[in-house]
């Protein structure tokens, strides 16, 4: 099974904390930065974990800016 993809812009003074959440949670989601200054960061999501992550993104959005992105490549 392939990881799922999914972009989002972050508070870019929250970028580290976020990677630092979903390291945490040890296996469900790695992140990558795709622009610093922007905010834009991806991340993989494991197979059967993407109900873990909304809820884990869902819960932070109430302390930093999370926003969906829906890029065109």
């Amino acid at each position: 099974m392939k990881c799922i993809k999914k972009y989002y812009r972050v508070d870019s003074k929250e970028i580290y904390f976020l990677r630092f959440i979903f390291e945490a949670y040890d296996g469900i989601a790695m992140m990558t930065t795709i622009d610093s200054m922007v905010g834009i960061v991806l991340l993989y999501i494991a197979p059967g974990c993407e109900a873990d992550v909304e809820m884990i993104l869902l819960d932070l959005k109430s302390q930093i800016m999370i926003e969906p992105l829906t890029l065109v490549r």
